[in-house]
Order: structure tokens, then C-alpha cells, then sequence
């Protein structure tokens, strides 16, 4: 199963990208991920979607190509960012790659809601008409408190978070033999 994973987050550094990188590499026996920049994509502009940048026509074949898609985002004053909103965008126009295409969400933060209130509105905007994209129920990440459940190389140490995952991880697995 190939799966890319859209990080909300375009920081170096960021706990978003981390935790899209433990998935990829913990999880490697169970799909492809692969984690796609969003950071080259130009603004969305209804002038030229009939003639998009090659940047966003590689972004959406990628979507298109994959059998699934896995968002993690942080949250920017209580939402998503404006980037990924961007990336989204223009997932939306046109061919619209994400119609039915099956999503799990999860992301970070330093707070202690882990993102919360921006999964809820990721959530809203996957069931949008120009995305209708099914989520897997029921098995939130919201990873709280991200600075002490990373060490300084990247890596995710909370055997808690680790632990959590692997079960969710497992889930959407099985979740996904619905979409085959």
C-alpha cells in the first residue's frame, strides 16, 4: 500500500514532520510512505488551475497515485495553516485527486490539545464536495506536550505515543482493506 503523507508544517524542524518521519520508518513492513513538501507549491490561483505550475501537477499525481493519504498538522491559531489550506486548495480544483480517497489524520503540538482543534477543521474541510475523502473513525493522534516526546535527533521516545501508535497504525490497516 503506497501512502503520502501531507505535513501541514513547512519548519525544518518541525514535530509535524517528525512524527510523519517516525510513521514512515516504524511502519515500513506495513506501507509505503511517502512524504510529500508542500512548501514548493505557489498559491492557489482560480486564473491558473486549468494551467497549473509543474510543482502542483507533481504534487497531484503523487495524491492521485497513492492509495491513501495521511495528514499531520500542527495548529496555527486554533486552525490549520494557511499552507497546507494552500495545498489543499488546489487539491480540490479541477481533477479533484483526494474524491474519495481515504485519509487519516494526526499531528502535534508543544501544547497539550496536540492539535486538536485543527484536526477538527481538517476534518470539516476532507468531507468538503471538492475532496470527499472518508477518514478512518475513531482513532484520533493528537500527540500533546511534542517538545518532551522527541529527542534532540528527531526521533519520537514517548513509549506511550509509540505504543498508541502502533495500534492506531494497525487500525488503519485494516481500516484501509475497505478501499482495495
Amino acid at each position: 500500500m503506497k501512502v503520502v503523507a501531507i505535513v501541514g508544517s513547512i519548519r525544518k524542524e518541525s514535530y509535524n514532520l517528525q512524527l510523519a518521519k517516525h510513521v514512515q520508518a516504524r511502519y515500513a513492513d506495513k506501507f509505503e510512505v511517502e512524504i510529500l513538501d508542500i512548501a514548493p507549491i505557489p498559491m492557489y490561483n482560480q486564473d491558473i488551475e486549468l494551467d497549473a505550475p509543474q510543482e502542483v501537477l507533481d504534487f497531484k499525481a503523487k495524491v492521485k497515485a497513492a492509495d491513501a493519504v495521511l495528514w499531520v498538522t500542527p495548529e496555527y491559531n486554533s486552525t490549520i495553516p494557511g499552507v497546507l489550506g494552500n495545498a489543499i486548495d488546489w487539491m480540490s480544483r479541477v481533477d479533484k485527486v483526494m474524491n474519495g480517497k481515504p485519509s487519516m489524520i494526526m499531528g502535534a503540538s508543544m501544547g497539550a490539545m496536540g492539535s486538536v482543534k485543527a484536526q477538527m477543521h481538517l476534518r470539516d474541510i476532507l468531507f468538503a464536495s471538492g475532496l470527499n475523502s472518508p477518514l478512518l473513525p475513531m482513532n484520533e493522534v493528537y500527540v500533546g506536550a511534542a517538545h518532551t516526546k522527541f529527542n534532540d535527533n528527531g526521533e519520537l521516545t514517548d513509549q506511550a505515543t509509540i505504543e498508541f501508535l502502533d495500534t492506531v497504525i494497525v487500525n488503519f490497516q485494516e481500516w484501509m482493506k475497505n478501499f482495495a
